[in-house]
């Protein structure tokens, strides 16, 4: 978007000038859909192991009769290797894409390897701490911070796939998962140790999904940017007029222009830089009036040469 002052949105002619209250968004396409499928069935696969996992390590309700009658803890066990494996085949999936999948799809923008990432890390801290997210820089893709939560929970996933199919080769001492996971139990000092280490680890994921699920919706409504509904429908909105980390060239995007509702849950000047929200008379916040509202100086301008 072309400025008139840094951090001053250019005057636009009388016929591109937008109502109060609407913001001009480009529609991004970030995630293709093998990405969107597969999160999808991950979650599936981890809400089937959470659920399986500890019925499998403390079964929290007996049934009646013999066991053999129903089987139960069989099909515990069952579900939860089954929904390993298919976990799994989403992992070798997302790997793949790392490395086939746009600039928001690849491992540099996965994993935190950037030089610019680690030093926009500090920044993005703070904003989030002291919840200010105009003053962080601006990511379409993953910031810093879910940069290393996710690369955190990927390694976790590993952790759980490797010491879970060690523990269930333990059924079959001669089988394969046996033959090929059996380093893990004398690695960590035991399989009682493996077992205990595999039970804690799934923390990890009952802390993770809240938090994520939380931040998503939070994001929505304080950015109105459809962050939520990127995940089925692959696009997000991002505000034209503001500069992101990791835009580049080959993005596919669409303008569009949005009445926001509620606009003083829009947080970020023309800048990228907070505004504390002050209303003016007729109600429209000052930070969207930066916006939708052409500087008097411009519009001096345009009245001079008419």
């Amino acid at each position: 978007m072309s400025v008139d002052a840094p951090g001053r949105p250019a005057a636009r002619p009388p016929s591109e000038r937008l109502p109060r209250g609407v913001i001009r968004y480009q529609w991004v396409y970030l995630w293709h859909w093998p990405i969107r499928t597969m999160h999808w069935i991950a979650a599936l696969c981890i809400a089937v192991l959470v659920v399986t996992g500890f019925y499998i390590g403390a079964p929290y309700f007996l049934t009646a009769g013999e066991p053999s009658g129903h089987y139960l803890m069989g099909w515990a066990r069952f579900l939860h290797f089954a929904a390993a494996g298919v976990l799994v085949a989403t992992g070798i999936v997302r790997v793949y894409w790392l490395f086939k999948g746009n600039r928001f799809e690849r491992w540099r923008a996965l994993f935190p390897v950037r030089k610019r990432d680690w030093v926009n890390l500090g920044q993005v801290l703070r904003a989030y701490i002291f919840v200010h997210p105009g003053r962080a820089p601006h990511y379409m893709g993953h910031n810093p911070i879910q940069q290393f939560f996710y690369t955190g929970l990927y390694l976790v996933a590993v952790f759980q796939v490797v010491t879970g199919f060690g523990l269930y080769g333990l059924a079959e001492p001669t089988g394969f998962f046996f033959q090929t996971f059996g380093w893990v139990g004398p690695l960590f000092g035991g399989w009682q140790v493996v077992r205990f280490l595999h039970h804690i680890a799934v923390w990890a994921f009952l802390i993770f999904i809240p938090l994520h699920v939380y931040l998503s919706v939070r994001a929505d409504v304080i950015h109105a940017e459809s962050r939520l509904s990127s995940i089925i429908s692959g696009r997000r909105y991002v505000r034209a007029d503001i500069d992101f980390v990791d835009e580049g060239p080959g993005v596919d995007t669409i303008p569009v222009e949005k009445h926001i509702s509620r606009p003083e849950l829009v947080v970020a000047s023309p800048a990228g830089e907070h505004v504390e929200g002050g209303r003016t008379e007729d109600g429209i916040p000052d930070s969207v009036k930066k916006l939708t509202e052409e500087p008097e100086d411009a519009a001096a301008g345009e009245e001079d040469e008419a």
